[in-house]
């Protein structure tokens, strides 16, 4: 805040990663803050549920860049450790395929090269200089791509962006990450590996850009990490320091409408109740929050035309046994990758060989399973809801993956399931906002998928911002985080 500033009353609306950030933020400036959430919890979609002992975290399960999250507990002048502590994990994620091959990406990236050389031949120099330019990309990109407004015209005159436009030619924008990376490798079952990190914003490897091979710099350079009571302790350890800076949260409320007059947010109905406010945050899907709270303003049609994210199935197993051959993350993967992505995006149907993502956080969190057990999260992905017919699918999708599991682990886990509770797109729509289920809004399958996100600010409503998965700079926790860190350079 400026000096001699006076302090600003602030809506935001949604405690999602976004939202948590972007109240963090302007608390700590000095504005009061108030947050609007239609759920009885924090986090969106980081949350939590409890079933015969078991404990599960529900959405996000992966954690990287973790000094997004220290940054707002230094923000506020406390020790990050003093109130949320994460480690290290020994491998980001092991890789299953049908055929016994096993792959551990151990965060050493040497050591995770050799195994990748071991077990397929691809030497470890080729993975090493394949990271050591995932390294380079993300340095040329990420201080203009995910910590910077792109529809901001003074922003493209800077010093940083020049010196991007320098190396244009080595963004690979043009050619896709699976082109890219069927180059680089002369294994296929590495360059399904290295392909997966398109699912990481529900994007489709054999169309999204190669620029978001970034993604592997995030994971193997810079390292996977978890936090020591599980993912959903990012979001109450947030909204615990929001509390501690002052910020009031009021749950269980909907917001039903943005009030803007002359292009200018004025306010929010709540209860059937006009509150005033000085500026507005939403941390909202933006598809819902053009067509259900901002109901005279029209979805741009950059949004509207847009291709969807992929959303998820997911089964919380309860399982009375341990298994020491996995780790954390484990990916099983499909004998076609390539099908499965021309049912996400082209059929809109589950695909019959889906490649299985199972976590299980009690490997590294004590007490989210009992002694004994192990608490597993199994989920595939899934086209957005369009009105399939769900249910018929579900069924066929869960033999799929009990196979593959079975055939990889030499199981019969259905024996082993004590406990099951399930999230679908139908689900996911109900319970986070996010239209169709989709889980990062719109899909970067297109060269030009960054510019058409929706702006962080719009120039045609002034005192109102953005935040969120469903906008610039993207989904998942570090890049709902950075959302919030550009809209407090513009407050």
């Amino acid at each position: 805040m400026q000096k001699n500033e006076q302090p600003k009353n602030v809506a935001v609306i949604g405690a999602g990663a976004g939202g948590l950030g972007a109240a963090i933020r302007l608390a700590a400036k000095g504005h009061k803050v108030t947050v609007f959430e239609q759920a009885d919890i924090p986090g969106g979609k980081i949350s939590e549920i409890y079933a015969d002992g078991f404990r599960f975290d529900t959405g996000p399960s992966l954690f990287t860049l973790p000094n997004l999250v220290d940054e707002l507990f230094e923000l506020a002048g406390e020790n990050p450790r003093d109130h949320f502590n994460y480690k290290k994990l020994p491998a980001s994620c092991k890789y299953f395929w049908d055929d016994n091959t096993v792959v551990n990406a151990w965060q050493d990236t040497e050591r995770f090269a050799l195994e990748i050389e071991d077990n397929t031949g691809v030497e470890a120099r080729h993975i090493l200089s394949f990271l050591e330019k995932s390294k380079r990309l993300y340095n040329i990109t990420a201080e203009i791509f995910m910590f910077n407004s792109l529809h901001k015209l003074k922003n493209y005159f800077s010093a940083r962006f020049r010196k991007s436009m320098l190396y244009i030619n080595e963004l690979d924008a043009f050619t896709s990450m699976h082109q890219r990376n069927n180059k680089w490798f002369s294994h296929p079952k590495v360059v399904q590996l290295f392909d997966r990190y398109a699912t990481y914003n529900g994007s489709n490897p054999y169309q999204t850009p190669a620029t978001l091979n970034i993604i592997a710099h995030l994971e193997h350079n810079i390292g996977a990490f978890f936090p020591e009571k599980g993912m959903y302790s990012i979001a109450s350890s947030l909204t615990a320091l929001a509390e501690r800076l002052g910020v009031t949260f009021q749950f269980n409320t909907s917001v039903q409408e943005v009030i803007i007059e002359n292009k200018t947010a004025k306010a929010i109905k709540v209860k059937n109740e006009i509150i005033p406010f000085d500026l507005v945050i939403s941390n909202v899907d933006i598809w819902n929050l053009y067509k259900k709270m901002m109901p005279n303003e029209k979805l741009p049609k950059t949004i509207e035309k847009s291709e969807r994210s992929s959303s998820a199935l997911i089964f919380y197993w309860g399982i009375d046994n341990q298994f020491p051959q996995l780790e954390v993350h484990n990916i099983f993967f499909a004998n076609d990758y390539k099908q499965e992505f021309d049912h996400l995006f082209t059929k809109k149907t589950i695909s019959p060989d889906p490649t299985v993502y199972l976590f299980i956080s009690s490997k590294t969190v004590d007490g989210d399973a009992p002694e004994g057990k192990e608490n597993w999260y199994v989920m595939i992905n899934v086209p957005e809801n369009t009105g399939q017919n769900w249910d018929e699918q579900i069924i066929e999708a869960r033999k799929s993956i009990v196979a593959r599991i079975n055939k990889v682990l030499k199981t019969d886990i259905e024996k082993h399931i004590v406990t099951e509770h399930r999230a679908d797109p139908r689900t996911i729509e109900e319970n986070t906002g996010s239209f169709g289920g989709s889980l990062y809004g719109s899909s970067s399958n297109n060269p030009f998928a960054a510019f058409m996100r929706h702006p962080n600010f719009k120039r045609k409503y002034k005192n109102m911002y953005f935040t969120g998965g469903s906008v610039h700079p993207g989904g998942g926790i570090p890049l709902c985080l950075a959302s919030s860190k550009i809209i407090s350079y513009e407050i």
